[in-house]
């Protein structure tokens, strides 16, 4: 029965003749709507899926050899040449400089149908997805490049290096009493900073349109301290107690699902102890923020425009970070040897006034071996209340006095909750 049904199938060959043609066919679709736009381009919704054709009529003729392959991408580089010139001839009737987008997707197109006769499916399919994509977001990842400075691209670049060529020759391996792996205190580095630079990120190109609320989601994934500060700097010259302190406890809901993401990279023992009070806690802030800011019904401030955070891939962030780190597991290490466990809790509540990060990715090291899981898990809750506690401060000092009553009112109430789950850890 199935040699019978093969025999109404198409042949293999002619699935791959489909799939080029599908795939190149969609790139001539966009490019044949880029002309339509009025801007002279080479070819459209005939010409690629011939160029596709080629590509793989050439490679099934050449077969494994490189050198035919090689001379038909020549071949069709040459065509396509011929029509970037004539572009460049007609340059003063178009609005825009003219560029090779169209000529590098024909070369594309070619290759497409090589690659479908090897049979990397996958690959061809992925490559034509991803061409269309940077076709159609021309405008999207132009402005993205307008509206990010050049010296925080070559900070991503530098970051980018050091992590490519410096984390993989660090040793992974404990050095002195204290336990300190190089390899896995720079990863720890990465981590935090890379979850700080993508707020960081969405937080510079929303600046201009991103009201309060929003300020505090993507703030409070990159520091929800700066944040309190930012916005109740702002709150002093608006008045809008009610908006500021919502917004401010909506940071510290952020906060939360921080730190469990870093839970969740570098240690499951502990994310299985705080997966669900930290989820619950930020929906309870959240929540509460946002209900908070709506008691007032009032037009929205622009305070995300003034709200311009350190880039976090600085260099400079990154050691001083990696140093603070390995202090804070030196000194939970001393703490716990000559204090035991009312020292990690004293340190936790010292430390949360700082730095929350650095504490809770420490005990993500300790936990397990130097310190049991539930003491760790113990300790962070600590140091998060005693964070929020330090922020309702911080917005009392710097924003105006309603204001920063309120903050300091919601932080303290959401310390208080931080530590309801210390009863259920045992």
């Amino acid at each position: 029965m199935t040699a019978q049904l093969s025999q109404f199938l198409p042949p293999p060959e002619a699935v791959k003749i489909i799939i080029v043609l599908l795939l190149s066919f969609l790139i001539g679709l966009e490019r044949e709507e880029h002309k339509s736009e009025g801007d002279y381009s080479f070819g459209g919704v005939r010409t690629f899926p011939l160029i596709g054709l080629v590509g793989y009529a050439v490679a099934l003729l050449s077969k494994d050899q490189l050198l035919p392959l090689s001379i038909g991408f020549a071949v069709i580089g040459a065509f396509l040449l011929m029509a970037y010139r004539h572009k460049l001839s007609t340059g003063e009737a178009l609005a825009e400089a003219p560029g090779v987008t169209t000529e590098i997707s024909g070369l594309t197109t070619y290759m497409l149908g090589a690659v479908v006769y090897q049979g990397y499916y996958w690959i061809a399919a992925t490559i034509a997805v991803v061409s269309l994509f940077l076709l159609e977001l021309k405008g999207v990842l132009e402005g993205l490049s307008k509206r990010l400075a050049p010296h925080e691209i070559l900070t991503f670049t530098k970051f980018l290096a050091l992590t490519a060529v410096i984390l993989p020759a660090l040793p992974n391996t404990r050095f002195t009493q204290f336990g300190l792996n190089p390899f896995k205190t720079w990863l720890l580095v990465v981590a935090v900073c890379g979850i700080s630079y993508g707020s960081y990120v969405l937080l510079t190109l929303t600046k201009q349109s991103s009201g309060v609320l929003l300020s505090g989601v993507l703030g409070g994934a990159y520091s929800s301290t700066a944040t309190t500060v930012a916005l109740a700097k702002k709150a002093a010259l608006q008045k809008a107690a009610h908006l500021f302190s919502g917004g401010i406890v909506v940071a510290s809901a952020m906060m939360y699902l921080r730190l469990a993401i870093l839970l969740m990279l570098f240690n499951r023992i502990l994310l299985h102890l705080l997966a669900v009070p930290l989820i619950l806690l930020a929906c309870v802030a959240a929540i509460t923020g946002w209900l908070w800011s709506r008691v007032q019904h009032q037009k929205s401030p622009e305070s995300g425009a003034e709200f311009q955070p350190r880039n976090p891939l600085e260099l400079r962030s990154a050691i001083f970070f990696a140093v603070l780190f390995l202090a804070v597991l030196v000194i939970s290490r001393l703490v716990l040897t000559h204090f035991g466990h009312t020292g990690i809790y004293g340190l936790a509540s010292l430390i949360g006034l700082v730095d929350v990060d650095a504490f809770i990715l420490g005990m993500t090291q300790s936990a397990g071996t130097l310190t049991s899981g539930s003491l760790a898990a113990k300790g962070i809750l600590i140091a998060v209340a005693s964070n929020n506690v330090a922020k309702g401060f911080y917005a009392y000092a710097f924003a105006d006095r309603r204001t920063g009553l309120q903050s300091l009112a919601l932080l303290s109430g959401l310390a208080a909750l931080s530590l309801i789950p210390l009863f259920f850890l045992g």
